[in-house]
C-alpha cells in the first residue's frame, strides 16, 4: 500500500505551522476559487487520528449550474454527435472571434435544453460532505453547502462543526433558477 503523507505527523506539524493563529485552514491557491468556490488545506480527524484534510466547499447553487451544464452537454451531444464542447477562440486584438454557424447554433441549442431543465427541475442538489479516503494527500472532502457564499466565517465554521462532529446536513433538495442579467428592474 502507498504511504499517504497526510497522515504524517511531520507533515501535519509542517500544515500547521502555515495555518498560523488567525484562522483554522490554509488556501490552496487556483484560480477556480471565487465566492462560490474554495480549495483548501486544514487539519482533521479521520478514524481517530490527525490527518490533513483537502477540502473543495462550494455553493449548492453552483453545484447545481455545474449539473444543469453537464447534463445539458450530454443532450447536446445526442443531437450533434461531434460535439465536444464549445471553444472562444479570440483574434489578434483578444477580442472573442465569432463562433462559426454550427458552434452558434449548437450554443442556442445548449442554451435553450439548459433551460429547459431548470424550468422542469431536472436537477435537484443538497448539502453532502463526500469523504475521499483514497486522495494522494490526507484524505479528500467534497463539500456541497446551502450558503450564498463561501466565506472564510463560512469555511471556519465547517472546519469546527466537521471537527467537533456537531455538522448537520441539510437533507433539502434544492433546485435553482438562473439569474438573467437581462431582466434586472
Amino acid at each position: 500500500m502507498k504511504k499517504n503523507d497526510g497522515f504524517d505527523p511531520k507533515e501535519i506539524a509542517k500544515m500547521k505551522s502555515e495555518i498560523g493563529e488567525d484562522q483554522s485552514y490554509v488556501v490552496i491557491e487556483s484560480e477556480d476559487n471565487s465566492d462560490d468556490f474554495m480549495n483548501f488545506y486544514f487539519i482533521g480527524k479521520h478514524e481517530g487520528k490527525e490527518v490533513i484534510c483537502d477540502a473543495a466547499i462550494y455553493t449548492l447553487r453552483l453545484q447545481h449550474s455545474s449539473e444543469i451544464h453537464e447534463l445539458a452537454e450530454q443532450k447536446v451531444s445526442e443531437k450533434y454527435p461531434d460535439f465536444k464542447s464549445i471553444s472562444y477562440d479570440e483574434d489578434e486584438n483578444g477580442d472573442i472571434a465569432p463562433l462559426s454557424d454550427l458552434d452558434e447554433e449548437i450554443g442556442l441549442y445548449l442554451t435553450e435544453v439548459m433551460d429547459e431543465l431548470e424550468e422542469e427541475e431536472a436537477v435537484k442538489v443538497q448539502e453532502h460532505v463526500d469523504v475521499d479516503e483514497n486522495s494522494d494527500f490526507g484524505i479528500g472532502l467534497d463539500v456541497g453547502l446551502h450558503v450564498d457564499a463561501i466565506t472564510p466565517k463560512v469555511i471556519e465554521k465547517f472546519i469546527k462543526e466537521y471537527n467537533d462532529g456537531s455538522l448537520k446536513l441539510d437533507k433539502t433538495y434544492y433546485s435553482f433558477q438562473f439569474e438573467d442579467e437581462d431582466e434586472e428592474d
